[in-house]
């Protein structure tokens, strides 16, 4: 078997395996190489095991709640937390399972271990330091290994991993990142978490559903800092509302290490600190791309603040390297991922009409309870960039669906150009807000209108129809409200 291809993709996430399966069907022979196991963080290790645990904490919240729907459990719900964790590796092990089959379904050659670059096309497989850590995902069999391999195309799609702040760092025992958490040998009583971004909000809801007690420290004014404030502050009502304690514009000075506990020191902006003692911590301060050791540096690759810099179609200052997905930038999210890789291996292989992505029609979803989604400009970022708006809000308490589900806390939220009716934004919080956000991003992407929207017939009861009031509100048509 020939070592050279057409196309190399270094890393299998969510970016790395979907470009490879589109550069397959494009016709030209396509290789990735994976150290850990396919399917990268999200897959394994974030975007699917973590809607699995929030599943579980779902049902028991409901359960929790029966007694609302005329229902009445015979004995007490509780949570087991090695089958809930024993159900999210096997959901993770299945789809593991299916990205192996799509690779060999779409004849794309499997390289086991860890690349370096020694040329723009060329690179060097070593011996993977990060061996798989699940024994329910093994090496797939027929991969190939260690040696040299060329290709005229190269992707970088190695990811990000957890960003640690000097002085607090994780380690694996009483300071936690994403990893430990999602596999906790123990339901701990008490929890400090260390940034509501989304990874943050989502591990802090899953574990106050389990019933700990969950304290979130965000430095920001407001927790889901990217997320528009009216909607983040109905938000962190209903956090606090199910038990949470959220401290905003404040941080983690310090953490103090006791035999199976941590103190963190909490300073506020006004210089007070308070000390708060619990079992764990987690830090959820962001991630940082992956780009040590793989001989960027050598080659001149240019990067900023830890991601590689690339054009609108992945291409990097070095011709024949390109980057997709976390490791080239924000947003650092799984599914611009994909579509940044669909771009890069269409451009490659000369597709005609292939454009750079729009940033600003990426969506972006909280799977907490309750949930959040959004795409688009915030209230407070139009009016920065001088925009004259109208702006809609429609109530869950004023639909009957989400009345008849038990579901009325919550809001949906449109923002329009006033001149020429573009929908320039979307924000929602609530539940099933992050099956609804689609609605809009396919709106915006086909530049639809607000009187197109308001045209439209959404089916009753529906959640949905939440999205055509609130079009109507922002022009002082709303019905039911």
């Amino acid at each position: 078997m020939s070592n050279a291809y057409d196309v190399i993709i270094i890393g299998s996430g969510p970016g790395g395996y979907v470009t490879a399966i589109r550069s397959a069907q494009l016709g030209l022979k396509t290789a990735i190489v994976e150290r850990e196991h396919l399917g990268g963080i999200c897959l394994n290790w974030g975007c699917i095991p973590t809607k699995a645990l929030l599943r579980s904490a779902e049902i028991l919240d409901h359960a929790n709640h029966a007694k609302s729907f005329g229902l009445t459990l015979n004995g007490t719900m509780t949570a087991d937390v090695k089958d809930v964790v024993a159900r999210s590796r096997g959901v993770s092990a299945r789809l593991n399972g299916g990205v192996a089959f799509l690779m060999k379904k779409n004849k794309i050659d499997v390289i086991w271990g860890e690349a370096k670059l020694t040329k723009a096309n060329e690179i060097v497989v070593g011996k993977s330091t990060k061996p798989v850590v699940e024994p329910q995902n093994p090496v797939p069999k027929g991969v190939l290994g260690e040696g040299t391999y060329s290709a005229k195309h190269i992707i970088v799609a190695t990811g990000a991993r957890p960003r640690a702040l000097p002085g607090i760092e994780p380690d694996g025992k009483l300071i936690w990142t994403y990893f430990e958490a999602m596999k906790p040998d123990f339901m701990p009583k008490s929890l400090v978490v260390m940034g509501s971004g989304a990874i943050g909000i989502e591990f802090a809801s899953f574990y106050r559903s389990m019933g700990v007690d969950v304290t979130v420290v965000e430095v920001m004014p407001q927790i889901m800092p990217v997320e528009d404030a009216e909607i983040s502050a109905m938000a962190r009502k209903q956090l606090e509302k199910r038990g949470m304690k959220i401290i905003t514009e404040a941080k983690v000075s310090k953490v103090e290490k006791g035999a199976n506990s941590i103190t963190a020191h909490v300073e506020t902006k006004d210089g007070k600190v308070q000390q708060i003692t619990a079992d764990r911590l987690i830090s959820a301060v962001g991630v940082q791309g992956n780009i040590e050791n793989l001989g960027l540096e050598a080659l001149g690759v240019k990067t900023d603040r830890g991601c590689i810099v690339i054009d609108g179609y992945g291409k990097t200052n070095v011709p024949g390297l390109y980057a997709i997905g976390d490791v080239a930038g924000p947003p650092m999210l799984a599914h611009k991922a994909e579509h940044e890789g669909v771009i890069c291996v269409e451009k490659i292989a000369g597709v005609p009409g292939v454009h750079p992505m729009d940033k600003a029609k990426i969506p972006g979803c909280t799977y907490c309870n309750p949930q959040v989604a959004s795409v688009g400009l915030t209230e407070a970022k139009a009016k920065s960039e001088g925009r004259d708006i109208r702006v809609g809000r429609y109530s869950f308490g004023a639909n009957g669906k989400a009345i008849a589900l038990g579901e009325d806390q919550g809001m949906i939220k449109v923002i329009f150009d006033k001149k020429s009716g573009e929908l320039i934004g979307a924000h929602m919080v609530g539940a099933e807000v992050t099956e609804l956000i689609q609605g809009f991003v396919v709106a915006m992407n086909l530049e639809t209108t607000e009187e197109e929207l308001m045209h439209t017939i959404f089916p009753h009861p529906t959640l949905s129809e939440m999205m055509k009031e609130a079009v109507l509100d922002a022009y002082g048509k709303v019905l039911n409200a």
